[in-house]
């Protein structure tokens, strides 16, 4: 194990990933600007639902958050050349991991995986060649790399695409009818639309997809089907770019290919000057006993974060806890309509509050359908209200549906959620017990 983590090997790999990496993390960060993502999630709102726990990290205030953007996007580019790649690197991650902590509504996946992927990148020898870096100091410069990089990022991979597919090992994905409704806004895409109505094509991304997850990674490591999984990886993440425009994550997801093809390969496709390095004799370096233990315990962590939900009581697909930082993807389409009664204490006067007049209408059909937002909801009453000199209770009633079925009610209506506190680790007994067609459902449901 040790000869096979601390080998030195070509890093030609790991120098395209960063020229890679660098450029899809600027066009993230200014393509949020150019659409007004920025503008709507963040600038905007006078509430943007951090993460629980994450309420100290605001956005700022008037132009704070573009400026914020256009300095991540310029370290990006930073990233690309390769110019003061560790200062580059770090900033843009501690930049990035507030910015994902200080809003959910827009939540993503591939906004959780940048967080990890740039907190590795900080530690790998990624502007070692082919950077400003290098050239400003040669004795920088080095043609090799511990095997460890590459085993590091294809782990981190093999955790997201296994936890990928697990998770679509439940009825709704078996009956493709939650693939039905995640493709049935696309019925007006030109061309393409009227096909993804199909059934046959919701059977066959069904079973794509699961397949997809649970080999691509150990097909990209076994040379004789590496091409055909590299083709497979085009289309699927193809597809997946132009369906349902989820940004830089399929781009991201085909960079990472390049640390499952031959580095020779590599350099005679893109740095046709360089030349084959001759890797140097083993010698185990003096931290390998360190590193071994701390990434040990990261992806200890990796392995055992997705599985949480199985610790908490209820069913993940309708409490919704233990679901972020599970990569649980395209999983299901939610719907509500939450209505807040708000109780003054001291007088016994009650009121209606509508969400949508205080929040976005996006932020607001969150509030509807998800409880961690209707909570947080609560918790924004509370304080507006205590500005005023009330001290309030919260309650909510109404009913939630998923993936179509019929609607249930989610939130005890009796509960005060305004005085209850919030857990990440434990179940919130006013989320109510799953409808009927979830407890029927197969063995697994929600996993």
């Amino acid at each position: 194990m040790t000869r096979l983590l601390f080998s030195r090997i070509d890093n030609t790999p790991l120098i395209l990933f960063r020229v890679f990496f660098g450029l899809l993390i600027s066009l993230e960060c200014f393509g949020a600007l150019a659409t007004g993502w920025v503008r709507t999630n963040l600038a905007e709102p006078e509430y943007t639902f951090p993460f629980i726990g994450f309420e100290w990290l605001q956005a700022l205030a008037g132009p704070g958050m573009y400026l914020y953007f256009f300095l991540m996007g310029s370290l990006g580019i930073a990233v690309t050349l390769g110019y003061r790649y560790r200062l580059s690197m770090a900033a843009f991650t501690l930049l990035w991991t507030g910015a994902y902590l200080m809003q959910k509504t827009s939540y993503n996946n591939h906004y959780y995986l940048l967080v990890l992927v740039s907190a590795l990148m900080c530690f790998f020898p990624a502007h070692r060649d082919f950077s400003l870096d290098s050239r400003r100091n040669p004795a920088l410069r080095e043609h090799h790399m511990y095997a460890l990089v590459k085993w590091i990022v294809v782990g981190q991979l093999l955790v997201v695409y296994t936890y990928a597919a697990i998770a679509k090992l439940y009825g709704d994905w078996f009956d493709f009818s939650v693939i039905a409704r995640l493709l049935e806004p696309k019925k007006g895409y030109i061309l393409i639309g009227p096909l993804l109505q199909d059934h046959t094509i919701h059977q066959a991304i069904g079973f794509f997809g699961i397949a997809f997850d649970f080999l691509i990674i150990p097909l990209l490591l076994f040379k004789p089907t590496r091409k055909a999984a590299f083709a497979a990886s085009l289309f699927f993440h193809g597809f997946n770019s132009v369906v349902f425009q989820i940004g830089i994550f399929p781009f991201l997801s085909l960079a990472f290919t390049v640390f499952f093809f031959e580095a020779e390969t590599l350099r005679r496709i893109f740095f046709r000057r360089k030349t084959n390095p001759v890797p140097p004799p083993f010698k185990k370096p003096r931290w390998a006993r360190a590193a071994t233990l701390v990434l040990g315990l990261y992806f200890i962590v990796q392995v055992v974060l997705p599985v949480r939900h199985h610790f908490i009581e209820g069913d993940v697909l309708w409490t919704e806890e233990g679901h972020r930082l599970s990569w649980r993807m395209m999983l299901r389409v939610r719907s509500g309509n939450l209505r807040f009664r708000v109780v003054d204490r001291e007088t016994g006067q009650s009121w209606q509050v509508s969400p949508g007049e205080w929040v976005t209408p996006k932020q607001a059909r969150k509030v509807g359908a998800y409880p961690d937002f209707a909570w947080q909801f609560a918790q924004i009453l509370k304080k507006q209200y205590a500005r005023k000199g009330q001290q309030v209770a919260v309650y909510a009633r109404g009913q939630v549906q998923v993936n179509g079925h019929a609607p249930a009610p989610l939130i005890d209506p009796e509960t005060d959620l305004a005085s209850e506190p919030w857990d990440p680790w434990r179940h919130h007994p006013w989320i109510l017990p799953p409808p009927p067609w979830l407890q029927a459902d197969t063995p697994g449901a929600g996993e």
